[in-house]
């Protein structure tokens, strides 16, 4: 059987959650391997919806979970969602949940300092959940994070904690804002590291022997590629890497672990937050998605920006991403448009290109090409196979097959999991 990668195609929150929970029941284990707690997923099963955005979904299915080294872990965000989850009637135990010992933490001064640029009257803003994401991952590049393993040792504990401070004391004089007291942040961490280390694991150890014997492997990724802070719309991306290739380093498996990607987008598109946004429609079609849609962020409940489907820039996430097949989701929100619309080029300056350019000069100006198709009256939601789909639905579908590149193997018709057409099996050879 293969291990597979789910990823977002779009800018996160294309309805990875109910995909992964649908897949989690096919696989043995589940590994996060990068984001932090600005993930949100959210799925529904057996009527009782779970919010997760650290915890990987396999838990709700009982299933062994994996938070790997990629991820930047907040202990006291992590202790609450497994509190709330354990709440809820979900069995989260050392047994069922293992933490990657070399992954770095999230600390209120990272917060804090996300808070601080965001609020700032000048620069850039990137429109971050202000989660301490980013400065925790500035941290972990830089050599001076605190990693989950060195609450285990108090003198490292303190050798850690000290030079960091170095670091953000220095910023936070800069920015006129008081320093952080270390005894303090020392005194909240000892706290915390009781109830976080007994899940702590050499997990990349784990999941060697676990692919030895032939357990099926989901990695599941947050975010979405056009948020990498690589290949994204750079600077208003996230701080890690959200392309399947950082499944083998931010779970601690080489590539070869990784037997098919699966890209999730939605049968439209959206973005939270600021920068560009090429099919943005700010008007009644735009308000008439995101009602439809139910857009808003799970983690932040930001009210999500909407527009019509960009082939182009799916196109160039299958080819970064490496991605082998699509689940298309909301497709029944696109019921009663007359026609709809689709991007299938861009013109810059007058001239047409095939793909959004690296120079966010350029991506500003992008004016899209559009296809105009048919629509349809009839609903699609809750289809569970083709031929429950009219016919304009079905050319839609095969259209964007068409435009991108890549197959659709999955199509989500509901936020229901059993409304899902299952075209091409993920875990199949």
């Amino acid at each position: 059987m293969a291990n597979v990668a789910v990823v977002g195609a779009q800018w996160g929150d294309e309805g990875k959650g109910k995909i992964v929970d649908w897949l989690s029941e096919r696989a043995d284990v589940v590994v996060r391997f990068q984001g932090g707690h600005n993930a949100g997923h959210t799925l529904v099963v057996a009527g009782k919806t779970y919010k997760l955005s650290l915890l990987p979904s396999g838990l709700v299915r009982g299933k062994l979970s994996i938070i790997g080294n990629g991820v930047v872990v907040d202990p006291w965000a992590l202790v609450d969602e497994i509190a709330r989850l354990q709440a809820m009637g979900v069995a989260v135990s050392p047994q069922t949940l293992k933490v990657a010992e070399n992954a770095c933490l999230i600390l209120p001064v990272h917060q804090e300092l996300d808070a601080l640029r965001e609020s700032a009257n000048s620069g850039t803003r990137i429109g971050t959940t202000r989660r301490g994401i980013g400065p925790a991952y500035e941290d972990k590049v830089g050599r001076r994070a605190v990693r989950l393993v060195d609450l285990a040792d108090e003198a490292t504990l303190q050798a850690r904690v000290e030079a960091l401070l170095l670091h953000h004391n220095a910023l936070r004089r800069g920015l006129g804002h008081e320093e952080v007291d270390g005894g303090a942040l020392l005194e909240k961490l000892r706290a915390v590291s009781g109830k976080i280390l007994p899940y702590a694991d050499a997990v990349w150890r784990r999941l060697a022997d676990l692919k030895a014997e032939g357990r099926r492997i989901l990695f599941e990724g947050a975010q979405g590629a056009l948020l990498d802070v690589d290949h994204g719309t750079y600077p208003f991306v996230t701080s890690s890497n959200t392309v399947a290739g950082q499944a083998a380093t931010g779970s601690g498996l080489g590539p070869g672990a990784v037997d098919y990607v699966l890209g999730i987008c939605k049968a439209y598109t959206t973005r939270v937050g600021e920068g560009p946004f090429p099919t943005e429609q700010k008007n009644e079609v735009g308000e008439r998605l995101g009602t439809r849609g139910h857009e808003f962020g799970t983690v932040t409940g930001r009210k999500r920006r909407c527009g019509w489907f960009d082939a182009v820039l799916v196109k160039q996430t299958v080819l970064t991403g490496g991605i082998d097949g699509i689940a298309l989701t909301k497709l029944d929100v696109l019921d009663g448009f007359s026609e709809i619309k689709v991007c299938t080029g861009y013109r810059i300056d007058g001239r047409t290109v095939d793909h959004l350019p690296a120079f966010a000069g350029a991506q500003a100006r992008v004016e899209p090409q559009w296809e105009t198709m048919e629509g349809w009256e009839e609903s699609t939601q809750g289809a569970r196979s083709w031929a429950e789909l009219p016919a304009t639905a079905i050319k839609y579908i095969r259209r964007i097959e068409e435009l991108i590149g890549a197959p659709v193997a999955l199509l989500s018709t509901s936020p229901d999991r059993e409304d899902t057409i299952l075209v091409k099996d993920p875990f199949a050879p």
